[in-house]
């Protein structure tokens, strides 16, 4: 019999067989969709092992091979609020050296943008003093704070605390601002000509997730935006991006699959990217813990609620619903419930006797789909409530008729 041991030694051997895959692909980006919990900042831990990627830790920028991006950057900043509001930066080489190359206008402008145009965030220096490699005393700036001021009609007030969604939108600003000026220092192919030298060993960047804390329009903009600034710079950069969020996952598909022209040095259009140099994926987990990479039709957008429909089918298949299946489906439902102009989800469900929505069927879903444990997520559910489940799956598919894909955008 297996032990758990060995089968996560297997599942991690799967992971860097995936990784193997994206560094082999040929492709300056490559787009990831998965579920949340799937496994994508799992993913991102391997590829950053991989031995092309792999840089040693605590090591200065010029020997970075990959920039990343995840949940875990916002650990660099932590808020303290004991005599000034402000917010913490752990020590790195990547805000010193943003804020030191370059300033602080691109990093507001950037925040800004994705905010209020009133909300300021300012970067108060330190200069202390070290020992270099050569025994010499040295000055050093540094930048471990960052405050925040909001400019009124009347007053500015500063030193104020943002929210939780403000402050996921800065650490996305800082890193986009650096990535820009990534893009625009390699966009030089002659190294000799470069504005700086601290990037010339770059060859990934991962980006996992960045639009937790953004409403549609945002979340849009900022998929337009990330996709312009990869696609309109000739540099050997490429880009693993993943995301558990449909909208910003449809919106980046097809900009990237849209060529990108730019005038040359004699007046004439050429072009610098084009769609071919995109590839399409969603990770998936099995019950069994077991990862799998699907290649994505690129002339299909990516049809979340049908996926969510082909889980579900295939959890019928072999019997092994849980918890978070019922997630799925009442995510379905609601979704159809305002395409179709209903005022709530329920009026989509199978009708009793009284024309009213069945009365089980929206309990059940209800008591499912909100659990205040993440572990009741996997829980098994009684043999009732999953005959249930089938008879709404079947509802749905014969009342609405989604389309049926027996292996969905692969």
């Amino acid at each position: 019999m297996v032990n758990q041991r060995e089968t996560e030694d297997q599942n991690e051997d799967k992971l860097a067989e995936i990784v193997q895959e994206l560094v082999d692909a040929d492709k300056k980006v490559q787009l990831i969709y998965a579920f949340n919990g799937t496994g994508k900042t799992r993913l991102s831990r391997s590829f950053k092992r991989h031995p092309d990627v792999i840089s040693e830790e605590g090591s200065e920028l010029t020997e970075r091979k990959i920039l990343y991006y995840s949940a875990f950057t916002e650990d660099l900043f932590a808020w303290d609020n004991d005599e000034v509001r402000k917010i913490n930066i752990q020590p790195n080489v990547f805000t010193d050296w943003i804020l030191g190359f370059q300033g602080d206008e691109r990093i507001i402008k950037n925040f800004q943008s994705y905010t209020d145009e009133r909300l300021t965030p300012s970067f108060p220096p330190t200069t202390e003093q070290f020992t270099n490699s050569m025994g010499r005393r040295e000055n050093r700036t540094t930048y471990p704070e960052v405050r925040f001021s909001f400019r009124g009609e009347d007053e500015i007030k500063p030193d104020i605390k943002i929210s939780k969604g403000e402050e996921s939108n800065f650490v996305w600003s800082m890193f986009y601002s650096l990535l820009e000026e990534v893009q625009e220092v390699l966009g030089e192919p002659n190294e000799e000509l470069r504005d700086s030298d601290q990037f010339n060993k770059l060859r990934y960047i991962f980006v996992d997730d960045p639009v937790s804390s953004l409403d549609d329009n945002h979340l849009i903009q900022l998929a337009v935006d990330l996709a312009k600034l990869i696609k309109s710079h000739e540099t050997e950069l490429k880009f693993i991006i993943t995301t558990h969020n449909p909208l910003f996952f449809n919106v980046l598909q097809k900009e990237f699959q849209q060529p990108y022209e730019k005038l040359d040095a004699n007046g004439q259009n050429k072009r610098i990217y084009s769609g071919g140099k995109a590839k399409f994926y969603r990770l998936d987990k099995s019950m069994d813990g077991t990862y799998s990479l699907f290649q994505l039709d690129r002339k299909t957008p990516f049809s979340y609620h049908l996926t969510l429909l082909k889980e579900l089918e295939d959890a019928r298949q072999t019997g092994q619903f849980t918890k978070y299946h019922f997630n799925f489906l009442r995510n379905i439902l609601e979704k159809t419930a305002t395409f179709l102009g209903h005022e709530k989800w329920e009026n989509l469900l199978p009708k009793g006797a009284d024309g009213n929505p069945d009365p089980f069927a929206s309990r059940i879903l209800n008591l499912s789909s909100h659990s205040a444990h993440a572990g009741d997520e996997l829980a098994e559910i009684q043999e009732g409530d999953k005959e249930k489940m089938i008879e709404l799956i079947n509802f749905l598919n014969e009342t609405y008729h989604f389309k049926r894909r027996e292996n969905q955008n692969a």
